[in-house]
């Protein structure tokens, strides 16, 4: 189990065919199966409740995931770029997690950020000199949209070392905003996902702070801009699940929208990472490391290198 103290992608050209159809089942057979359990896991407690508007949910969600699709980065962009692969866009990523742990900000911003720059190499081509520049700019983006006190352009400047100026940083906010056209708010995270699967298991801690990690260890791996974020916060709790000795029941899988065979390639992916001998250098290791994320990483990794890759348990 966590430490509860204090509790609060391979270059392997055909890994990225390995992601099966999650569409394959079609929305006729998908709304059967939901309202065939519906009754047994709508809380009925949320109908005293006004914040969870649950008389809505359903609608909101699926509103969510017509945005999420219209939010995603193309997959494959590294092979537009002359300059750029897929191991700088990590170490990119890794930074920006420093960063924003450091100005300890909301979780939403760094996904928000993230996302901004792989959208923004889908459609430019950036030399390798300006990619620290477009993510300094995108988590200064970012934070405009979640912060209630965002760090100012001069704090961003001195996040680089001052490697870029003042000047440049408000010229690639105007670059990036009119390249994706100022589409940055419809993007949603997978912690919303998150936050009504783990209506399953009535938001048990150790499965959330151990999903969260996952999730951000999905942000290193390339292999994963073809998930939807739907998709990734139902990989990562199902991983955590798997970790923590517990099953992916019907009430799984009616919150998230997905069964456990489709959830098992990405689950594999990010036991293959977590396995891997350098990632004990990645900084997102480092910060869940922490007795503030229940030690997660650690839990993590032991159990990784510990069980590898293996088939899922037999029902």
């Amino acid at each position: 189990m966590l430490d509860e103290d204090d509790a609060e992608y391979s270059d392997d050209e055909d890994a990225d065919m390995r992601w099966p159809n999650v569409d394959a089942v079609t929305q006729a057979e998908y709304d059967a199966q939901i309202e065939s359990v519906r009754d047994h896991f709508v809380d009925s407690s949320d109908m005293d409740d006004p914040a969870m508007v649950s008389e809505y949910a359903d609608e909101i969600f699926q509103y969510m995931g017509e945005l999420e699709l219209a939010t995603m980065a193309n997959p494959d962009y590294i092979q537009g770029q002359s300059e750029i692969t897929w191991y700088m866009r990590q170490t990119l990523v890794d930074w920006l997690l420093q960063v924003h742990m450091r100005y300890h900000m909301l979780p939403e911003t760094l996904w928000i950020a993230v996302n901004i720059v792989d959208r923004f190499l889908t459609k430019r081509v950036v030399s390798l000199i300006k990619l620290q520049l477009v993510g300094v700019t995108a988590m200064f983006i970012a934070a405009k949209y979640e912060e209630v006190l965002a760090p100012s352009v001069d704090e961003f400047v001195y996040m680089t070392d001052k490697g870029y100026s003042r000047e440049e940083i408000l010229k690639g906010e105007r670059i990036i905003l009119q390249t994706l056209e100022f589409r940055v708010s419809p993007y949603c995270s997978p912690y919303s996902w998150v936050r009504r699967i783990s209506k399953a298991d009535d938001y048990d801690i150790q499965t959330r702070t151990l999903s969260k990690f996952l999730m951000e260890v999905t942000l290193l791996d390339h292999r994963f801009l073809r998930a939807r974020p739907s998709l990734i916060a139902a990989v990562g709790m199902y991983t955590a699940r798997r970790m923590l000795g517990g099953g992916w029941d019907d009430a799984f899988v009616f919150y998230s929208g997905f069964t456990a065979e489709q959830l098992e390639p990405g689950h594999q992916f990010i036991v293959e990472r977590l396995a891997e001998p350098a990632f004990e250098g990645q900084y997102v290791y480092k910060k869940y490391a922490n007795k503030r994320f229940l030690k997660a990483s650690l839990f993590a990794r032991d159990w990784a290198v510990r069980e590898g890759p293996s088939p899922p348990p037999k029902a």
